[in-house]
């Protein structure tokens, strides 16, 4: 299960160019039950929901917005097992804009909440380009 992104990754993360905005494509499963450290009481929806309240400020501060979201519905291509709560791409302005959001204290004291709520989760970078009338454009 994936939570967290690893030292390695973070750093690969910081080390690629940052040219333009970036979006970070977000699919989240959430556990029935959150796993607060302190053993606070929450499922994992309303955990997640905390996470969203404490962080969207400094979300926004750096200039942050969702760029889609959507309500997943079936796994057509992939493990059938991959089934996502919680589907949505935040844009950035830039790569740095994303590393402040995470380095930031209020940020870092609401990512509690997140990592309670999830139960597994994958965060991609992307470089969004226009779209085209056709796949592969």
């Amino acid at each position: 299960m994936y939570v967290d992104p690893t030292r390695e990754m973070f750093g690969r993360f910081r080390g690629l160019p940052d040219e333009g905005p970036v979006h970070m494509l977000n699919l989240v499963r959430l556990r029935d039950q959150a796993e607060y450290e302190d053993g606070t009481a929450a499922t994992g929806a309303e955990a997640y929901a905390a996470y969203g309240r404490e962080s969207g400020p400094v979300f926004r501060r750096v200039g942050g917005r969702i760029a889609w979201s959507g309500d997943f519905r079936l796994m057509l291509i992939g493990p059938e097992e991959e089934l996502w709560d919680i589907c949505f791409i935040a844009e950035y302005p830039s790569a740095a804009a994303f590393v402040e959001m995470v380095k930031d204290p209020d940020y870092q004291m609401a990512v509690r909440h997140r990592q309670a709520a999830v139960l597994d989760s994958r965060l991609i970078r992307l470089a969004p380009r226009s779209s085209g009338a056709g796949f592969g454009e």
